[in-house]
């Protein structure tokens, strides 16, 4: 040990005599430049002109002085179909995060760290862009624009019920009107262009890819109504992944989710299902809903644009209505009357969902062996192939996807493939484009967040990887996102711990050497739903974590203009083998479900300790067993050999020669400069 320190020591001083710092941040060329006349403009931007004219001249004629425009539909989910993207069609920006505001004179978007950067190449100079998503700062934004009097337009559907709140207790006491406009002023000046409704197939899943039939969910609800202190006689669902999961069905309405535009009313004595197009119903449909069951249990299914009538009838009489504030919109929210509504956060569906029993965590880790299987053999191909040149971010990532293709049940990707090289990694979010994507090369990290629709689940994976000679700094970055990643992994928490209360042992390794991230830590995953399923995760709207939920753990770190890293798995919650039990309170932990190891090239394993050495040895020692066994069965022994080798046990003295070596070069190094300076 004391060679080990020494050896450390001296390392750490050859390396701060010979360091010229760490690389800086250049501005990317590929950004606008508003400051120059005329304005720089790169090839990726929308220009808005015209648009915001029109969109101003109808705001004139509905004398309103500024305009929100949400990113969501009326759903309010994170994913939404073409015609419902109405800020991203307006402004350029395709974040999945941020409000658009237009008044008379001046436009702006709202989004967080994220998309700053993305933000930039998309948006022409007529945008400016906020760096905050916070509510109040948006109206602060408007006050400076609006004078007492005058109105502030809003789409009710686009809004959730917290959000119209928020914005009305701002807003309410300054002398500005919030007004509410059910006609959306954007779709009027979209007008022919905006994309067509949504028309894909809906069908029921098999069952053996389904936890629970159907009508054994709809006794599930309805058994929490009649147990609820207040009583409920209907749930209204709004959520598209809600009504899904409800009824076993699925359809493609919205990219990369199995989803349909939808509503349900669950009543005590009568199911109601609102769908866009009812020609999609067909006969095997019909049957599937209404088949032996007495009148309580037989769907009726109704035209989507009558769900608003149709709960203005219901709430005539003697009713109550559950619904979860998260996921309903304003519109339908105003319709009810408060003294006949239950508002909680989520809904009980979206709650039950939330927790996976035995079938369905059988199912999700199934098909993560499969996906496993598509990514090792994608990183196989790029360690042979991008020495030649001929790889770049697009036909990576759309090698990936058709890897996954070949695997049992599979129905998609999940998401758009995060193919980021270089400099482009630092985007946490880039989606490479024409204009935009980059060669893939041995000098340069590269990162790929990728993931597959299966009938039995829904997978999300992370991976960064260089095939070169890394630099000190990408090594320690790297390294102390995978500690992040461990110690979250490793921990052991109360039941009913809130994600938000733990999420910051991801980050610890980074806190102490001056470094963060700006997303979440991560986001719940479901059986053949959205890549980010809620209200499991670890974020601060997240409900408290119970055994059977699944969640990724994803730390990352991001050096604008030079290279980013994240490493994601995902995880279920499981329960902990303790030695005690405080007050017979359960203990939980995470077991990973994902099964490609980590880029040994990009460790620095002096860092970590031999708690979490052992802990990636036992996880691979895991992955061998499990994959290795799959490999075998698809005859894949190329994929076998390469599995072994990655995943040979760590450990700190395989890497003493090395740091050795390394320590002699480096000594060289500097003599050599420094005579080269005289």
């Amino acid at each position: 040990m004391a060679a080990c320190r020494w050896l450390l020591g001296t390392w750490i001083v050859i390396q701060y005599g010979c360091a010229v710092g760490y690389p800086k941040a250049t501005r990317d060329s590929t950004m606008r430049d508003c400051s120059k006349t005329p304005p720089y403009l790169p090839a990726t931007v929308k220009i808005s002109t015209e648009d915001l004219r029109n969109l101003r001249q109808e705001m004139q004629a509905q004398n309103i002085s500024a305009y929100i425009i949400p990113a969501t539909d009326a759903h309010l989910g994170g994913y939404s179909a073409p015609r419902e993207k109405r800020r991203q069609w307006l402004s350029g920006f395709t974040g999945s995060s941020g409000t658009a505001v237009v008044t008379s004179s001046r436009a702006a978007v709202f989004t967080d760290s994220r998309y700053w950067t993305q933000a930039e190449r998309q948006m022409d100079c007529n945008w400016e862009l906020q760096r905050t998503i916070s509510s109040g700062d948006i109206v602060a934004w408007i006050f400076s624009e609006v004078s007492s009097g005058q109105q502030i337009g809003f789409d009710p559907f686009l809004f959730s019920i917290d959000e119209w709140t928020r914005y009305n207790n701002l807003i309410k006491d300054s002398g500005r009107i919030l007004h509410s406009i059910p006609d959306n002023l954007v779709d009027k000046i979209w007008g022919s262009q905006r994309p067509s409704l949504p028309n894909s197939e809906i069908y029921s899943l098999p069952n053996d890819f389904v936890g629970d039939t159907w009508q054994q969910k709809v006794v599930n609800i309805r058994d929490q109504m009649k147990n609820h202190a207040q009583k409920p006689t209907a749930v209204l669902l709004s959520a598209l992944e809600e009504t899904a999961w409800l009824f076993n069905l699925r359809a493609q309405d919205i990219p990369f989710n199995p989803y349909f535009y939808s509503y349900a009313l669950l009543a005590e004595d009568s199911i109601s299902l609102f769908v866009n197009n009812m020609s999609r119903i067909t006969p095997e449909l019909s049957t599937y809903l209404n088949t032996n069951c007495p009148q309580s249990t037989c769907v009726k299914v109704l035209d989507y644009n009558q769900v608003r009538e149709s709960v203005t009838d219901y709430v005539k009489g003697n009713v109550i209505v559950w619904i979860g504030t998260k996921y309903t919109n304003y519109g339908l929210y105003e319709i009810i009357p408060k003294e006949k509504l239950l508002a909680e956060e989520y809904s009980p569906a979206m709650i039950t969902k939330a927790v996976k029993n035995k079938k369905e965590q059988e199912l999700l880790k199934n098909c993560h062996i499969r996906d496993a299987v598509a990514v090792i053999q994608f990183m196989i191909w790029l360690e042979k192939t991008v020495p030649s040149g001929t790889v770049n971010e697009n036909n990576a990532g759309d090698y990936v996807d058709s890897l996954r293709a070949k695997q049992a049940h599979f129905k998609g990707p999940s998401f758009g493939t995060i193919s980021a090289s270089g400099l482009n990694a630092a985007l946490p979010h880039y989606r490479a484009s024409n204009e935009s994507y980059r060669g893939l090369t041995v000098n340069e990290i590269y990162l790929v967040d990728s993931g597959g629709q299966y009938f039995d689940g829904t997978t999300d994976i992370t991976r960064t990887v260089h095939w070169g000679k890394p630099s000190d700094f990408e090594k320690e970055a790297y390294t102390r996102v995978l500690i992040g990643n461990l110690e979250l992994s490793m921990l052991v928490f109360p039941s009913d711990t809130s994600g938000r209360v733990i999420e910051s042992f991801a980050r610890r390794a980074l806190w102490e050497i001056g470094l963060n991230y700006g997303h979440g830590t991560g986001h719940g995953i479901g059986n053949f739903f959205s890549v980010h399923e809620w209200p499991a995760g670890l974020q601060s709207t997240n409900i408290p974590l119970r055994e059977g939920m699944f969640t990724s753990i994803e730390p990352g770190y991001y050096q604008e203009g030079d290279f980013g890293i994240r490493i994601e798995d995902i995880v279920v919650v499981v329960e902990a083998k303790t030695e005690h039990t405080f007050e017979n309170q359960k203990y939980l932990t995470f077991e990973k479900v994902s099964l490609v190891p980590y880029d040994k090239n990009l460790i620095d394993i002096k860092l970590m300790t031999e708690i979490q050495i052992n802990h990636v040895n036992n996880h691979y020692k895991k992955i061998r067993d499990i994959l290795g066994k799959e490999l075998k069965n698809q005859n894949l022994n190329e994929e076998y050999t390469w599995l072994e080798k990655k995943t040979e046990p760590l450990s700190h003295g395989q890497f003493i020669t090395a740091s050795l070596t390394l320590l002699i070069v480096s000594f060289a190094s500097c003599v050599f400069f420094q005579n080269e300076s005289i």
